[in-house]
């Protein structure tokens, strides 16, 4: 369990918030209160659970302390809301839909003489203040980190947090996950899953070893980004970190790390912005259509095994169990398609005999559709992905002002962080404040150039 020390910094995050706020610009304050918070808070359990509300952690405690100093001292300035139709029908549905699944769960669920109860309106309420929780880094984001300077900012911010993370990482690497039950008092998963390849992989802070290694390859992309993009004079130094900061992602012992690495880290430095982008748009676009691929049964999984057993059969073992798992799991979400089963375990499978959950959720995708169905995964994945697409069609355009160089790496990171949403539930306030950054800055691209448009058009209209 939490010790005392978990809880006292908890409870003393709205504080620093607050001080981040007064002492620095809106943008960089909302980035530091969440990495900070992200980074280094401790994981549930620890938390505070009040009536009839979600309990409140390590991921919305930043951001409900962020929500509220903005109010307090920028509330009164500019629009919260996005600008495009979809993206506000996004979020109504995806704030507003567990509404109408708790209304369609009212009933118990009998699994032989063992039951799961039903959905009551207090759920409804609970879930919809979960689901506003979740979404407020977007908007903060959208609303203060829209600019060019921002996306460096963030960069920085990740490549920074990633040589502070690397120091931990490395005393964990070498005397295995202990640093979370030294300071916080608990292990936040099971020890087991920390041996990989003959050696330990890190938790530091994090729910798990693969949220520590997806971290640090964010931190790694920024820093090439930073040195491909940065002024001669200063080159050097940001390439040394980033071959660091590659070196600590190689002993973090993750193979989807180290695959989406191999990938990304060439794409960043050789590829051009134009091909980035398409990466990137490929990217998503595999991601929101994997869940109907997997549901049609037009993915080759048994290729993709034979593949990954080549590299580990551990690991391949280990998608082999998740592939089975999903199966299970969209076979159960198909009874209930649109607004899913709720919550209290009603989407996964119960042994009869003995009451214990059979299936194993790790995929955010097949969780949402379980839970909220696919009108709850459209609108969270849609939330994440369109900013990708906004991204590559403002970037097609050619402006006056031209586009922002760290635009592109950014929409990359966040277009894999949305994959790696598929095996992995690695969903974190750091996807969103990502996903808010893009959409805020193609915003921004869109207004400029209709102004543009505009401005020709009454240049060239004829003097009556």
């Amino acid at each position: 369990m939490p010790n005392a020390l978990a809880t006292l910094i908890l409870a003393a995050w709205p504080l620093v918030t607050a001080a981040l706020f007064l002492k620095l610009p809106p943008g960089r304050a909302v980035i530091a209160a969440l990495l900070v918070g992200y980074l280094f808070l401790p994981e549930p359990p620890a938390g505070f659970d009040f009536p009839l509300i979600p309990p409140l952690q390590k991921h919305t405690i930043p951001a409900l302390s962020a929500f509220v100093m903005w109010f307090l001292l920028y509330g009164h300035e500019g629009n919260f809301l996005p600008r495009s139709p979809v993206v506000n029908l996004l979020l109504f549905v995806f704030i507003a839909s567990p509404i109408a699944t708790t209304l369609l769960n009212s009933e118990a669920i009998h699994w032989g003489v063992f039951h799961i109860q039903a959905m009551v309106p207090k759920d409804a309420l609970g879930l919809v203040i979960q689901q506003v929780l979740l979404v407020i880094p977007f908007l903060l984001a959208r609303r203060f980190l829209w600019r060019a300077e921002d996306q460096r900012d963030l960069m920085y911010a990740f490549m920074i947090g990633g040589l502070l993370y690397s120091l931990p990482m490395l005393l964990e690497i070498r005397l295995s996950p202990q640093l979370n039950l030294w300071v916080y008092g608990y292990y936040q998963h099971d020890f087991i899953q920390t041996i990989r390849f003959g050696g330990f992989r890190p938790t530091v802070f994090l729910y798990h070893g693969i949220w520590v290694a997806f971290f640090m390859l964010m931190a790694v992309l920024s820093a090439f980004a930073l040195w491909k993009t940065k002024q001669r004079r200063a080159n050097w130094k940001l390439l040394f970190i980033a071959l660091y900061l590659t070196g600590v992602l190689v002993l973090a012992k993750s193979l989807g790390a180290w695959l989406f690495a191999a990938v990304l880290i060439p794409s960043v430095v050789l590829l051009n912005a134009r091909w980035q982008m398409r990466l990137a748009v490929l990217i998503v676009s595999f991601a929101i259509a994997y869940p109907a691929l997997k549901g049609i049964n037009v993915l080759p999984q048994d290729r993709i095994l034979y593949a990954v057993e080549k590299i580990d059969p551990d690991r391949a073992a280990s998608l082999a169990f998740r592939f089975g798992n999903e199966n299970q799991l969209l076979e159960r979400a198909h009874e209930k398609p649109l607004f899913g089963w709720g919550n209290y375990n009603r989407n996964q499978i119960i042994d009869s005999a003995s009451g214990e959950v059979e299936t194993v959720t790790d995929g955010r995708w097949v969780l949402l559709i379980g839970q909220f169905g696919w009108l709850g995964f459209l609108a969270e994945f849609g939330l994440l992905v369109l900013p990708v697409f906004f991204v590559w069609r403002e970037t097609r355009y050619r402006t006056p002002d031209g586009y922002s160089a760290l635009i592109v790496p950014l929409s990359l990171i966040l277009a894999v962080n949305v994959f790696d949403m598929l095996p992995n539930a690695t969903l974190t306030p750091l996807t969103w404040m990502m996903a808010g950054a893009s959409t805020g800055y193609a915003e921004s691209l869109r207004h400029s150039r209709d102004a543009y448009k505009s401005a020709q058009r009454l240049q060239w209209r004829p003097v009556l």
